[in-house]
């Protein structure tokens, strides 16, 4: 499962909005035989791909998935059918679908006399590139990762405004990394102005990493001409309303989002429940003054304070990177079903 774990997260970013599945198909001996991924919408899915490259050998096997395979027929043809014509003997699943148009998956096999086994790695597999998928299906949002980078003390720039650069060539290359698997990358326009950012994915020698992500400016205010975003294809949503930003988002099948900032806009997005991850890469340094990472956030006592839940803490070379998400988070609406 784990190897799945990992077929799935090669692909992470360029299968929305459907899911990034993996699967480990085993022969009779046990031994891998085919191992696939969700391809980009239209293209083969995970079970699909490793029972090619499994071919004959599937015949008796396992077939070992982070998701549960479909059953219906959107652009491509139902990956349970796919599993029964191959003769796979077994089937461990992580998860079961949560979509309705496509789930059933289990119960199908298991009524064809496939051994069926449901659970395997669920808690490490819906925490991977699953999470923003999962999420999208229960909530009908887009999942949003509000990214940080700060001083112990909490600030992002000094009292001049210079911020380059708080962190360490390491945590630098592990957001460039993070950006490369996201569908988008949200910036506010007072970080347009101030940083004039890139919002680009770059590997650690500087070019274009294969994905780049939909580059999103929030906010009134034009993108200066000579800006580094001018010329790029951008969608800039003239608002202020984080739930107007993801509606919109939400019409071009985006799954995963991360939250760039600046401070008002991220505390927009605290304030109104809309932030499910927080990754916050701390250097061991401190400013004493300067602007702070999270603006307003709707907490006028400490009876309102957001409380996050850490899942993991890292170092990442000189700095330390905090994995959380918060306690409570807004109302769920209804699901969207992925294509």
């Amino acid at each position: 499962m784990r190897r799945a774990l990992d077929a799935s997260a090669e692909v992470h970013g360029r299968t929305s909005p459907n899911p990034s599945v993996g699967c480990v198909v085993l022969d009779a001996a046990g031994e891998i035989a085919g191992v696939g991924a969700t391809a980009a919408p239209g293209g083969p899915h995970a079970e699909v791909a490793a029972l090619r490259e499994a071919g004959d050998r599937a015949a008796g096997g396992t077939a070992v998935l982070t998701l549960e395979p479909c059953t219906h027929h959107g652009r491509t043809p139902p990956c349970t059918d796919a599993l029964l014509e191959a003769g796979v003997a077994a089937v461990h699943i992580a998860l079961r679908d949560p979509n309705p148009t496509a789930a059933g998956g289990g119960e199908q096999l298991r009524a064809a006399g496939v051994a069926v086994t449901l659970g395997t790695l669920a808690r490490e597999v819906a925490a991977g590139p699953l999470r923003g998928w999962l999420h999208r299906q229960r909530t009908g949002r887009p999942h949003v990762t509000w990214k940080l980078a700060a001083t112990l003390d909490g600030r992002v720039a000094a009292a001049d405004g210079s911020s380059r650069w708080i962190t360490g060539e390491s945590a630098r290359e592990g957001v460039h990394a993070l950006r490369a698997r996201m569908d988008a990358i949200v910036a506010g326009t007072g970080t347009v102005l101030a940083d004039d950012p890139a919002l680009t994915a770059r590997r650690p020698d500087g070019s274009l990493a294969e994905h780049q992500p939909l580059r999103v400016v929030v906010g009134h205010r034009d993108v200066p001409a000579g800006a580094a975003l001018a010329a790029a294809d951008v969608l800039h949503v003239r608002t202020h309303d984080p739930d107007v930003v993801l509606d919109t988002l939400a019409s071009r099948d985006v799954v995963d989002v991360m939250l760039e900032g600046g401070p008002s806009l991220a505390g927009a997005f605290v304030a109104a429940g809309r932030v499910d991850r927080v990754l916050a890469y701390l250097a061991p340094a401190l400013l004493g003054s300067g602007n702070t990472a999270l603006g307003d956030a709707g907490v006028g006592t400490i009876a309102d304070i957001v409380r996050l839940h850490v899942d993991e803490v890292h170092r990442v070379g000189v700095d330390v990177l905090v994995d959380a998400r918060p306690e409570r988070t807004g109302a769920p609406a209804t699901a969207h079903a992925a294509g």
